[in-house]
């Protein structure tokens, strides 16, 4: 009864942000419910003298939610499945080398990269050991994939570029959390059996077996969906896929979210080639963007009500803000540098590279690994920079990356008339 209690509460609060939003903000749908939750969070601490009971209860409510396990566990894996389902296979297939690098050797620069600025350029108030600097920089490097693809929808950029974002937010996931996971354990001191072996056998486990599982997945419900076509037992299938795909791959301990994504790739591109009715088409495609539509505001709401579980947030707005600028340079160092050593079939043009920088979205995920971390005397400041870097991810860099885009390719070709 709690739990349904909570929920409630939730779905009605998100409910009435997303109404505020249409009538009065006119944002895009998850920035405006993540806009509105932070200026409660924020009337909330400055007035909470005045409102107690109402403070005590929405704080008590959002920490009563295991966040880490709500977004990693649970709708981490519908959001991923959901945005999968409508990405073309083709379209993947041609930009694989960028996306490969970019969500494995890039993750890999821009960790180290954003360790060794943050531990090295003094910042007043941010003085922790090299470690958890690291630390920081693995949870914070990797691109959220609801994020992204939440605000691609609006954004104008052309498809070569959008899927090269997409798919790198999709794909980065593994290598972050087994990159996340070493650097913790290091941390934490318990570095027993930490060899590069079993740093590579992580990897390969978590990433290998979610390719697999999702593979697998993918073409047993591909295959079931080709011998039916009735709408109500077709959204069934694909439900049983994301809810028992997760349990399979919890049991195996492989990556849940990478599985997600390899089965909603496969169902999604099959689904348009075989013969389904437009009825079955259209409640299948209407299902799962309902999902992705009610699951981002409730997962947006939580990212503005954990205003409130960040404790004395008022004194890490300097090291916050010093760590956006950080984050951006290390994300450009990452995109940089491959590109420049490593022969892509196509150029990468000044433009490309600062629309993929900007594009880089952080969001739920990194939050999540930020309160994952155990208690110790660094995770209120990481969790706070981590706070501040995400907000303005999503606000700042999600409200302007379509302008952006468009101003930087409208220079582009100029340029190339010019030269021509």
């Amino acid at each position: 009864m709690e739990l349904y209690y909570s929920l409630s509460v939730l779905i009605v609060l998100a409910s009435f942000f997303a109404y505020l939003n249409v009538r009065l903000l006119k944002l895009p749908s998850t920035i405006g419910v993540m806009v509105i939750a932070m200026a409660v969070s924020v009337f909330l601490v400055v007035f909470g003298n005045v409102f107690p009971n109402t403070l005590s209860r929405i704080s008590g409510l959002i920490a009563g939610f295991d966040f880490t396990e709500l977004l990693m566990g649970a709708m981490l894996n519908f959001l991923l499945f959901a945005g999968a389902v409508h990405i073309n296979l083709k379209d993947l297939r041609e930009q694989r080398g960028p996306i490969v690098v970019f969500s494995t050797v890039s993750v890999i620069i821009s960790t180290f990269a954003v360790g060794t600025f943050v531990y090295y350029i003094p910042i007043k108030g941010l003085e922790i050991p090299y470690i958890y600097c690291l630390l920081f920089g693995a949870l914070i490097s990797p691109t959220d994939p609801v994020a992204v693809l939440s605000i691609l929808k609006g954004a104008q950029v052309r498809k070569s570029l959008e899927t090269k974002i997409a798919g790198e937010s999709l794909f980065n996931d593994g290598m972050a959390v087994v990159i996340f996971a070493v650097i913790l354990q290091l941390a934490q001191g318990s570095s027993e059996d930490l060899t590069v072996w079993r740093v590579v056998w992580l990897f390969i486990r978590e990433a290998g077996g979610g390719f697999l599982l999702g593979i697998l997945l993918g073409i047993t419900a591909s295959r079931a969906l080709r011998r039916i076509d009735d709408y109500k037992v077709s959204v069934l299938i694909t439900l049983s896929v994301v809810m028992g795909g997760y349990l399979i791959a919890r049991e195996l301990h492989i990556s849940g979210p990478l599985t997600m994504v390899f089965a909603g790739l496969i169902i999604g591109n099959v689904k348009k080639r075989f013969i389904m009715s437009a009825v079955t088409k259209d409640y299948l495609d209407k299902f799962w963007e309902l999902n992705d539509e009610i699951l981002n505001a409730i997962l947006f709401l939580f990212i503005g009500f954990n205003f409130l579980l960040v404790k004395n947030i008022n004194h890490y707005w300097l090291p916050g803000i010093a760590c956006i600028g950080l984050v951006l340079l290390a994300r450009y160092v990452s995109i940089w540098l491959p590109t420049k050593f490593i022969p892509f079939r196509e150029k990468f043009s000044k433009g490309t590279i600062k629309i993929l920088v900007w594009g880089g979205l952080r969001g739920g995920v990194s939050i999540a690994l930020a309160l994952s971390i155990a208690d110790g005397p660094y995770k209120n400041v990481i969790i706070a920079i981590t706070y501040i870097v995400v907000v303005f991810s999503i606000v700042i860099q999600g409200l302007s990356i379509g302008k952006m885009a468009t101003k930087a390719l409208a220079r582009e070709a100029v340029a190339a008339k010019n030269q021509a």
